[in-house]
């Protein structure tokens, strides 16, 4: 007869954590991480209205409105890379919380902006704060979800996007109805994106260190195991020590182009698109006020992009995570290309907010949150925050790119030239995730990125607990 001890199945930290039920301890990482979000969309997208009112009051050049709408992006690339490299080498927990203060700091700075200058810095130490908040929630999340309903969890977080997406202009809306002066409107737009970041400051310091991290980098599985135990309520056992892993970043130069690569295209079209809404809107209806225009946007963001985002949260595991990145980028390339294509579908207001809006749906149900899940699951656990430090870097270059390009391109192109140019990246967007990335959906993290299949480094051996 067998003994009670060796009737138990063997559990590693990464075997336990795969199959743990959902806990309240989820729920509170998933709204410490889903402030940062929607932080970061407010702050990135409301910078769009606000500047409709800045160039009019410091009488600002197309450049100047280009650099101020894109400088927090070029600013987040760097803050990506910065804090995705420095979690994988001192852990998540020591990080976790600083790009959220940083984020605090520039919105409250944009407030009180005297010129320019100040303001320009203000947007950069806030794309630097933003940029952080990129792999350490992602791969926090990541790490801390079990396998079945990964994709989910991390969607969630991600959907708080959406959240920041809407309330931009309702803010906006607001103020100016109000007959709020304009200085004092576009000051109070900017300013109120410390509050979410402010309020989570905290909370974030005292998340426990990711499990995955300290057992399979650090090679402490003993604290893994007690932090396991803590934020599952003693119901994820680990009883068995986990692999030490130190994988290159060379052997995932293919995943980490589909990642990175598809990630640039689509944050291109994305951001561009976004921040020039309001000159979209205006370009479609020349007669309209900034109110008027604010209140389009905000049709298409609360009609057809909120829905896409929490869709997606809810069937991404089931489609596929891949699967439905493909799908998106298809369906929203077919969009901008009807746009493009036939000039005579934007004499119709309906018809152009139709098409405009499905873009935005497949956006975010398929790439704008697989982009964000993807990067967070394919790379080793060594290199996951590395990996999608540089996947949401680089992809913020895209949205440098879109963001000051396209007020540029609408100037000399027009709406239909300027949204052809956009059909482009979305289809390489799409070649580029089919042919690099891997199906993720339902598979461990183990599995995913091969972390368990080879050979631990030199001098790497598991520690026993």
């Amino acid at each position: 007869m067998a003994s009670a001890s060796s009737s138990v199945r063997e559990s590693t930290v990464a075997d336990a954590l795969n199959t743990a039920s959902f806990s309240p301890f989820h729920l509170k990482a998933m709204w410490a991480a889903s402030m940062g979000f929607f932080t970061s969309a407010y702050d990135l997208f409301i910078i769009g209205t606000a500047l409709v009112l800045i160039k009019a009051e410091w009488h600002l050049s197309a450049s100047e409105v280009g650099l101020i709408g894109s400088i927090s992006l070029i600013a987040t690339f760097v803050g990506a890379y910065f804090f995705g490299i420095l979690a994988d080498k001192l852990g998540r927990k020591k990080v976790y919380g600083l790009e959220a203060i940083l984020m605090t700091i520039g919105a409250l700075l944009s407030a009180v902006a005297p010129n320019v200058t100040v303001l320009l810095i203000a947007r950069v130490i806030l794309g630097l704060g933003i940029g952080g908040d990129y792999p350490m929630s992602a791969v926090l999340m990541s790490e801390y979800a079990n396998a079945k309903s990964r994709g989910r969890m991390v969607s969630l977080v991600f959907s708080a996007q959406a959240i920041g997406l809407v309330m931009g202009p309702v803010v906006a809306l607001t103020l100016l109805a109000a007959g709020m002066d304009h200085d004092t409107a576009w000051r109070l737009m900017l300013g109120l994106g410390a509050l979410p970041a402010m309020a989570v400051i905290y909370i974030r310091r005292t998340l426990p260190e990711s499990p995955r991290w300290l057992a399979r980098v650090k090679g402490d599985s003993a604290t893994a195991e007690r932090q396991l135990a803590s934020f599952s309520l003693g119901t994820a056992v680990a009883n068995k020590s986990d692999k030490i892993v130190k994988q290159p970043l060379s052997k995932y130069w293919l995943t980490l182009l589909g990642t990175a690569g598809s990630w640039f295209m689509f944050d291109y079209a994305y951001y561009g698109n976004t921040i020039s809404t309001p000159m979209v809107m205006h370009h479609l209806a020349p007669h309209a006020d900034v109110i008027q225009s604010t209140a389009l946007s905000l049709i298409v963001f609360a009609v057809a992009a909120v829905p896409g985002y929490f869709l997606a949260a809810f069937t991404i595991d089931r489609v596929g995570h891949k699967t439905l990145q493909m799908l998106g980028f298809f369906m929203m390339g077919l969009m901008f290309l009807l746009i493009g294509a036939f000039p005579i579908l934007t004499q119709s207001i309906a018809v152009f907010l139709v098409l405009y809006g499905l873009s935005y749906f497949f956006a975010e149900y398929g790439p704008n949150t697989t982009t964000f899940v993807l990067a967070g699951e394919v790379f080793p656990v060594n290199l996951r925050t590395t990996g999608h430090g540089l996947s949401a870097g680089t992809a913020k270059v895209g949205a440098f790119l879109g963001a000051l390009v396209f007020p540029i391109l609408l100037a000399k192109f027009g709406l239909h030239g300027t949204l052809m140019v956009t059909f482009f990246f979305a289809l390489a967007g799409l070649l580029l995730t089919a042919f690099c990335l891997k199906e993720p959906s339902g598979r461990t993290l183990e599995d995913i990125s091969g972390e368990d299949n080879v050979v631990p480094g030199p001098g790497s051996q598991p520690v026993h607990v």
